[in-house]
């Protein structure tokens, strides 16, 4: 089918309507209308699709949701448990921090291309645009395909990790309780449905909605981090910052630490959830990029506090580590052990438990998004049916999508809970591959000139005619981080796919490379026989 075709057959399904009103925070002037978000449609336009989706997130309320959904503090508290196995106390601390400055830079790429085009496909519309003409659209598929299984992966992830939160807090509890696995799936369902129902409003009760959970993020830190480091007796200096450990079996204590270096970066894994919510965000080209630099700084603060005092207070070290295998997670036996009361425990872990399920609104959100935006290019099975959205324009059908995807993977925990923890790994390793396509083509096409100042821009923004948005970092520093991110992106997706401990067996793998080279191999052979006829990257709807 040719691009007008497919044009013609998505505005039978769907009908253009007009976006909300701005109630704006004070941005740049360029972005500013009297009558509504004008500037973003017409951006949108430039790029060729047409705006169908209503903008009902300013910056606070894309910021709560980024927030929300990259769930740092509390991330730490649960991704800490590999970073202690392997690394120890010092590094999760110095693994955390590296993490944190890798981070900020892929992110600072990333704001760059997202006020250049601030779509919901996110990183395969602004691969097809940096990309060589000749595999343009082949490499756009490859990118739309791995970010698509990311987020499909994430939401399973946040799923599991309420799951067995919730069973862990209940055996703090009651100790006699003894978590089974089928439990562990109903209640992943449980939280999907939930995710769903908020989903299934409008985008600006979800954005009220993220802008109270904004606030629950804030205040939690202060209600969990002040009674532990005020009760709790501390550590000194010296174990928190030097003391390693080493107990996956490794032949170094440099190769123990990066085996549990990317479990701690999942703690800061979802921040460009608004790329993907692009097209529901008012001034977007200027709004993205500041939401992903404020969320990855505000978030990183807390995370980095909430990982020293957690270190401090972690007393007994044994006894953590072996909650894990009771609890699920180390810090619930810390907290007990630091207020000597299971009641306050359990508030406190109720604290991170609530926000755990208000994170998986956002993921579902962002997940669903990308689901949209790859069928409204048909690059995915069903596209028709996906692509459709209500009259409130929400793309149900693909949130639902997103929880039926969720229900058929939380079924491998009734098999092995370690191969769904390796959807973590999944996650971070298909994610980090399409962070380092586009910061590597963005470096190509920066360091030859290819982009425009954002004054002398376009009135199409095509493969042939780059600009920049109205936030760019200036040059060298631009080029400096670019360098930077695409580094950091290869070290992190080169250890994301090792194993925990070794030797290694069947049940100890990490699975997480079988099913991202499955994925790498289906779209490969799939875009070779048939999507080749009919995927042509980002389809020009105007």
């Amino acid at each position: 089918m040719a691009p007008s075709q497919t044009a013609m057959s998505v505005k039978s399904d769907i009908e253009l309507r007009v976006t909300t009103p701005i109630h704006g925070d004070n941005l740049d002037q360029t972005f500013r209308t009297i009558g509504g978000s004008t500037k973003d449609d017409e951006q949108l336009q430039r790029l060729g699709k047409r705006p169908l989706l209503n903008r009902g997130f300013g910056f606070m309320s894309i910021l709560g949701f980024s927030c929300s959904a990259l769930l740092s503090w509390e991330g730490i508290l649960v991704t800490s448990i590999s970073g202690l196995l392997n690394g120890g106390p010092a590094g999760v601390i110095w693994g955390f921090l590296i993490n944190w400055v890798g981070t900020i830079s892929v992110y600072t790429a990333l704001g760059e291309l997202a006020s250049m085009a601030p779509t919901a496909g996110g990183q395969y519309h602004w691969v097809a645009l940096m990309a060589p003409q000749s595999c343009s659209s082949f490499l756009a598929y490859m990118t739309a395909w791995m970010t698509t299984l990311a987020w499909q992966a994430l939401a399973v992830s946040v799923g599991y990790i309420i799951a067995t939160m919730l069973q862990g807090i209940i055996v703090l509890t009651n100790p006699t309780y003894v978590p089974e696995n089928w439990h562990t799936v109903l209640i992943i369902w449980l939280a999907g449905l939930f995710a769903v129902m908020v989903n299934s409003t409008t985008s600006r009760a979800i954005a009220k909605f993220e802008g109270l959970i904004l606030i629950l993020h804030l205040a939690g830190f202060f209600g969990v981090l002040v009674p532990m480091v005020y009760f709790a007796p501390h550590n000194d200096p010296a174990e928190v910052f030097t003391t390693f450990l080493n107990t996956g079996g490794w032949s170094t204590q440099g190769l123990s630490f990066f085996v549990g270096f990317p479990a701690i970066a999942g703690s800061l894994l979802g921040a460009d959830c608004a790329v993907h919510m692009s097209e529901e965000i008012q001034h977007a080209a200027v709004v993205v990029p500041r939401a992903l630099l404020f969320t990855i700084l505000i978030n990183g603060t807390l995370a980095f506090a909430m990982a020293i005092a957690l270190m401090f207070c972690l007393v007994d070290l044994e006894g953590a580590l072996g909650a894990a295998e009771t609890m699920y997670y180390p810090f619930l036996q810390i907290f007990y052990a630091s207020v000597k009361s299971i009641t306050g425990a359990c508030v406190m872990a109720c604290v991170v438990f609530v926000m755990a399920v208000a994170s998986s609104v956002g993921v579902y959100a962002s997940a669903s998004r990308m689901l949209w935006s790859f069928s409204r290019d048909r690059g995915l099975p069903f596209d028709r049916y996906l692509v459709k959205l209500t009259s409130r324009a929400l793309p149900v059908n693909a949130i639902f999508v997103t929880l039926a995807i969720t229900v058929l993977l939380s079924l491998i925990v009734l098999g092995s809970a370690i191969a769904l923890n390796a959807l973590l790994s999944l996650a971070i390793a298909a994610l980090f591959s399409s962070y380092l396509l586009v910061c590597g083509l963005l470096l190509w096409r920066r360091t030859t000139g290819a982009f425009q100042p954002h004054y002398n821009a376009p009135e199409i923004i095509s493969p042939g005619n780059l600009a920049w948005g109205p936030w760019k970092i200036p040059e060298p520093l631009g080029i400096f981080n670019n360098v930077v991110a695409c580094l950091y992106s290869i070290l992190l997706l080169f250890w994301s796919f090792w194993p925990q401990t070794t030797p290694t067996t069947p049940d100890n793998a990490n699975w997480s490379v079988l099913v991202w080279g499955a994925v790498v191999i289906f779209s490969i052979v799939w875009y070779i026989v048939r999507a080749k006829n009919y995927f042509k990257g980002p389809i020009k709807e105007v």
